[in-house]
């Protein structure tokens, strides 16, 4: 999911690419390829879902992170909720290209094009965690490396506005979860998030243990 909570995510030809999965996912040996396609077709299966996450700012010239967490969820094709728990209460809302901020009693309704950073993380946890290929193509030049039991996704931006703020991202799971979401920024600031699927929204409180990843939320990510 978004893990956050982790954002996310997302995540995740139908006969042949069920024998391809299948062997990766139960290690039939190395003989098959693992791409972006097949990377792709996991996270498809899941169309909405929610997780715990957890996120750690390093900005320049700060001695230590800025730490947050709080539940992420998403609904296919393009709901995606963001809602921070510590260290402030927030929500980020986004459907479509419009997003919706809520912090401290007040609400501010934006499209999300406006803010290129947060475009960025917004449309790359939505186009893994619906398994949109094309969407993340708009925005992002990909390599898929790895394999279904452990794969990674580096994001480069291709979109001017997004690429002079976001330097890359790098999004990493198992199977059809999404379980990491790192972005470097220009200038040198960088986040880190972690996201666990399996943890309910109602245990928000409660910090999951480092196995409790299962199924990550349609959802995948934003800040």
């Amino acid at each position: 999911m978004i893990s956050g909570s982790k954002i996310r995510l997302d995540g995740c030809r139908r006969a042949c690419c069920a024998v391809l999965l299948a062997g990766g996912l139960f290690g039939f040996g190395p003989a098959w390829a693992f791409g972006q396609g097949d990377l792709m077709q996991l996270l498809a299966q899941q169309k909405n879902g929610e997780a715990r996450f957890t996120e750690q700012r390093f900005v320049h010239g700060l001695e230590g992170p800025l730490d947050s967490s709080g539940v992420l969820s998403f609904a296919a094709p393009d709901k995606l909720t963001r809602r921070t728990l510590s260290p402030r209460s927030e929500t980020m809302s986004v459907d479509g290209n419009t997003l919706v901020l809520t912090r401290g009693g007040r609400t501010r309704t934006t499209t999300l094009d406006s803010i290129p950073e947060l475009q960025g993380m917004v449309e790359a946890m939505r186009g893994t965690l619906s398994g949109d290929a094309s969407g993340l193509q708009r925005y992002f030049r990909s390599t898929v490396s790895g394999s279904a039991d452990g794969w990674s996704m580096q994001l480069e931006p291709i979109d001017a506005r997004l690429a002079a703020q976001v330097r890359s991202m790098r999004l990493s799971g198992r199977g059809g979860l999404v379980l990491g979401v790192e972005m470097e920024f220009v200038g040198g600031d960088r986040s880190v998030m972690t996201i666990s699927p399996g943890a309910a929204a109602g245990s928000a409180d409660s910090t999951p243990g480092p196995g409790a990843a299962a199924r990550t939320p349609s959802t995948r990510s934003a800040p």
